[in-house]
């Protein structure tokens, strides 16, 4: 049985990150905006405040959560461009979904992904070897490579997009 929790599987990273992963991951990221407009396409309001799992977050929090999350990681590979291995600030994104936007209507966050997305893949394509180098420290994930940060921003959009269309084919939607 699949765990609802983890529809497509644990975050795993190879230690030897080659160009063709780099490419996939950032087709995936590239594509990502377009596969979530897809999942919610003929979702209702009621459908849409259904949690994907038991205790887990409505589709509404998950399509705002993917807005705020890809901010976050934009902004730390700007970060991570600009300066010397920076320390970023996490967030408590659990907390984040309780707040007041994240019940607005998802048609704020979804054209907000697609032009973040837009962005950051111009990013994505313009890094040299060296620039995937690079590097900025996590709190409690200790020191990230760019190249890494890619292959995890890839996983988490699909993550959280396979939240949505497996409860989707779960319920018949």
């Amino acid at each position: 049985m699949m765990d609802l929790r983890y529809p497509i599987g644990l975050f795993n990273m190879n230690q030897e990150i080659t160009s063709k992963e780099i490419n996939q991951w950032t087709s995936d990221i590239e594509s990502a905006p377009q596969e979530l407009k897809k999942a919610v396409k003929n979702l209702n309001n009621l459908q849409l405040d259904t949690p994907y799992r038991p205790g887990g977050w409505t589709v509404r929090q998950v399509v705002h959560h993917l807005a705020d999350s890809h901010l976050n990681s934009y902004i730390r590979f700007k970060l991570a461009l600009t300066e010397e291995n920076p320390v970023i600030k996490p967030y408590e994104e659990a907390l984040w979904a309780e707040l007041p936007d994240s019940r607005l209507p998802i048609d704020i966050s979804l054209p907000l992904l697609e032009n973040l997305h837009a962005r950051w893949v111009v990013l994505l394509k313009s890094l040299s070897p060296h620039d995937l180098t690079k590097t900025f420290t996590h709190p409690d994930s200790g020191v990230v490579t760019l190249a890494q940060n890619i292959g995890l921003y890839s996983w988490h959009g699909r993550h959280h997009i396979s939240h949505i269309t497996s409860l989707c084919t779960r319920e018949g939607w």
